[in-house]
């Protein structure tokens, strides 16, 4: 199991979030790769806290993608595959695309405005280097942009993906340099729902997917390699 460094508490977040977050982070920058066995009590010696806050990150974790737990075999880091990645870009693709032009006809001037709104929080956090709070600002952002669609049943379609777009939003928004790029992306979106230019919209939100799967790739193909290098 990889090396982690025991926990400072600087903040007022409960010490199950605060361990979440620590776990999350190790597992996104390969400190804790795909097929790892997490084992609850050494990850308390290494953390220096209890298991109970270790378990109830452990929960979370699976609730959100990044482990899996099977019976009688323990819990594991998630593995992500070429396979997996291209098959949700496929299906995200043709969503994302679908509910850009809907939204550039149908959006109101109150979710215009609250992405706007977002565009500026994601912002802040990108400057504060927070991936957690960009993350969860990213999927409200969609989730105004799909609810902009009016379409329950596309919205629906979209969140059984949520789980895997989470890890892969939190892998692609901790690559380095892709987090600033992806918020101008946003804005051009932004901004072509504005113009209520369904085309435009529909081309941007292409374009950003394409350039999110393409950072997730590169970011699988350089972990990949240095686990080739350290095996040697």
């Amino acid at each position: 199991m990889g090396g982690l460094s025991p926990i400072h508490l600087d903040n007022y977040k409960p010490l199950r979030e605060v361990v979440f977050d620590v776990l999350r982070n190790a597992i996104t920058n390969g400190a804790l790769p795909p097929g790892e066995r997490l084992m609850e009590n050494q990850l308390a010696e290494q953390l220096r806290v209890s298991r109970t806050p270790v378990r109830e990150a452990i929960r979370k974790l699976e609730q959100e993608g990044f482990v899996v737990m099977a019976p009688r075999r323990g819990t594991y880091v998630a593995d992500i595959s070429i396979r997996d990645i291209n098959e949700v870009f496929e299906i995200r693709s043709a969503l994302e695309v679908l509910a850009a032009g809907l939204a550039a006809e149908r959006i109101g001037e109150n979710e215009l405005e609250h992405l706007e709104r977002l565009l500026v929080e994601i912002s802040e956090y990108i400057d504060k280097g927070d991936t957690a709070k960009i993350v969860e600002a990213d999927c409200k952002f969609h989730d105004i942009l799909y609810g902009a669609t009016n379409n329950k049943t596309l919205a629906a379609i979209i969140s059984n993906l949520r789980e895997k777009l989470t890890v892969f939003r939190t892998i692609t928004y901790a690559y380095p340099g892709r987090a600033r790029p992806s918020l101008e992306e946003h804005r051009r979106i932004v901004e072509a729902l504005a113009a209520r230019n369904p085309a435009l919209a529909q081309q941007l939100a292409r374009k950003h997917v394409d350039n999110a799967e393409k950072t997730l790739l590169q970011h699988i193909s350089e972990k990949n390699s240095e686990r080739r290098k350290s095996a040697e």
